[in-house]
């Protein structure tokens, strides 16, 4: 079993950026960012694999959400820049042995970091 730990989120007006972590008890092949938003279903975000080669974004954050990793810490990072109210949502990681975005593809799951974005 891992335990994942999420934090960084918090309350930013359209067209700013926060960085949320992912800390891991160790390390899996595959670590992903989900988020919830009310009235919708979890939705993949991004993941990255162990080597930090194989990485995947959802096309709602292509070109706005970066993921990486250090390996050294444990850590999984996700900078979202040119946040958007749609954005707004439980933002969540999960480790898994598969890459993809599918949310049954993942194993263990972290408790969340709320992210709102708001004027």
């Amino acid at each position: 079993q891992v335990q994942l730990v999420e934090s960084g989120g918090g309350v930013v007006q359209p067209g700013g950026s926060l960085r949320l972590s992912c800390e891991l008890s160790s390390n899996w092949r595959v670590i992903g960012w989900f988020r919830l938003a009310p009235g919708k279903e979890r939705e993949g975000v991004s993941y990255i694999g162990r080597d930090a080669t194989e990485i995947q974004y959802s096309s709602s954050v292509k070109g706005r959400f970066t993921i990486s990793k250090d390996n050294a810490k444990n850590t999984v990072y996700l900078q979202m820049n040119d946040l958007k109210p749609e954005d707004t949502a439980l933002y969540s990681c999960a480790v898994g042995p598969t890459q993809s975005l599918d949310v049954s593809a993942f194993v263990y799951w972290g408790q969340g970091t709320q992210v709102t974005v708001s004027s």
